[in-house]
């Protein structure tokens, strides 16, 4: 500790310690407060399920994005005995973004977050939803060719989530 000009203890030191702690719990706090809220992005769609997932699938189609898979989630639930909600997830890809990563060996361990999914539930009120993560925040703790593939990847997969709840702009042809 720093003395000051009566050869007492400065409160300095203490004063920049106790700062640092209390900055780093608000800091802790807050990252588990919002957290959730700011990994996961969501939307209400002002259609109804089977109308938002037909937007959706053509709005992926009338880009250079590919629909690998779609899961049924209430249908697996049902088979195993358990009621859910309709639910709908989506695996989509883009080669293009697809190849920037699984062509570089030191790139490829952001593989498990491949492919992109996108999901369009009902709520138990009849609301529908699209969710997704927040790959353009996750892509700023990666650097180089990661965060760049992830930052285009999160713009056009956003742009297919606008066409889909834009009631001025209808993907289907």
């Amino acid at each position: 500790m720093n003395r000051d000009n009566d050869g007492r203890r400065s409160s300095r030191g203490l004063t920049l310690l106790g700062g640092l702690v209390a900055g780093a719990v608000g800091t802790v706090a807050a990252m588990a407060a919002l957290g959730p809220r700011l990994l996961m992005v969501e939307d209400e769609s002002p259609y109804g399920f089977a109308e938002t997932t037909d937007r959706f699938e053509s709005a992926v189609e009338s880009t250079d994005w590919k629909i690998l898979h779609v899961h049924d989630l209430q249908g697996k639930m049902e088979n195993h005995g358990y009621v859910a909600d309709r639910t709908t997830v989506y695996e989509i890809c883009s080669s293009e973004h697809a190849s920037n990563i699984l062509t570089r060996d030191d790139e490829r361990v952001v593989s498990s977050m491949m492919p992109c999914r996108v999901s369009v539930y009902e709520t138990s009120d009849g609301r529908v939803y699209i969710s997704r993560m927040n790959a353009g925040l996750v892509a700023t703790v990666f650097g180089g060719v990661v965060r760049r593939t992830m930052d285009d990847a999160y713009t056009e997969s956003e742009a297919i989530v606008d066409a889909t709840v834009d009631p001025f702009d209808d993907p289907r042809p």
